[in-house]
């Protein structure tokens, strides 16, 4: 993971891959695809004029207390009721990524990546990013080549000032 983005076995996602029916976006060389239950959609990057994100769960001493808070609770439940049924899990936050295209403003959902949230330097170099790549085909092809050579060459998500300098590397491809 770096920033918003899911980056494995070279393919790019906005936020957490999807499984199943699970809502996600993926970054393809064709286009913006929307995937999922509902959102089975391919927007063609000649078509996309902006990406921008909206609902990004932001990193907070609150929303990692809590986190943490959960955790401890469920390990006390599993001590004090072993017996219990599992419960089923909540699903992540949910982050809204608008595409622009000539025929109006198109909403595709994905499920953030980071149980904590982002910080608001990844979230922006993320949305700066996002908006490089609807620059040209130039730049989105050098742009999200090199983030899928990365993806199959790395494993596991780097530390966040790795993150930040991945995110900006990333963002100046091609200039």
């Amino acid at each position: 993971m770096v920033g918003l983005f899911w980056i494995a076995e070279g393919d790019v996602y906005v936020g957490a891959k999807p499984t199943g029916m699970a809502p996600g976006v993926r970054l393809t060389p064709e286009g913006v695809m929307g995937l999922g239950d509902g959102q089975s959609v391919l927007h063609l990057w000649e078509d996309v004029r902006a990406l921008t994100l909206a609902d990004v769960p932001m990193k907070s001493f609150m929303r990692q207390a809590g986190k943490a808070g959960g955790v401890a609770l469920e390990t006390v439940m599993n001590l004090v009721l072993p017996e219990r049924p599992l419960r089923a899990g909540e699903a992540p936050p949910a982050m809204t990524l608008h595409v622009e295209t000539h025929d109006g403003d198109h909403r595709l959902t994905a499920y953030a990546a980071a149980a904590s949230g982002y910080s608001e330097t990844e979230a922006g170099l993320s949305g700066a990013l996002l908006s490089r790549l609807t620059e040209g085909a130039a730049t989105m092809s050098t742009t999200l080549a090199a983030m899928s050579d990365w993806g199959r060459t790395e494993g596991g998500s780097p530390r966040g000032a790795e993150r930040e300098r991945l995110l900006r590397q990333w963002a100046d491809q091609g200039n």
